[in-house]
């Protein structure tokens, strides 16, 4: 199963987050099928590649707590259900 989940990057107090899909059974350090975003906590920014998430979504790809708050953030969810 693929899921959206976020990879770990920058330094220590200073985590900036990268959105992949990768495989479940997969480490979080691992190697990603695709980056499809990114995410800073800290000035709460979002750069997200929106077709390449609906491509992962429509097929099945189960996006995490996290991910899925910033998907919802920015109503990826209302794009997919209109295009359905």
């Amino acid at each position: 199963m693929v899921k959206l989940r976020l990879k770990r990057y920058g330094r220590k107090q200073r985590a900036t987050y990268r959105i992949i899909a990768i495989d479940a059974r997969s480490r979080r350090e691992g190697k990603a099928l695709r980056e499809v975003g990114f995410y800073n906590p800290r000035k709460d920014q979002t750069q997200l590649n929106v077709p390449a998430i609906v491509y992962y979504l429509e097929r099945g790809a189960q996006p995490t707590e996290t991910v899925k708050d910033i998907l919802e953030k920015a109503e990826i969810f209302a794009q997919l259900k209109a295009k359905s």
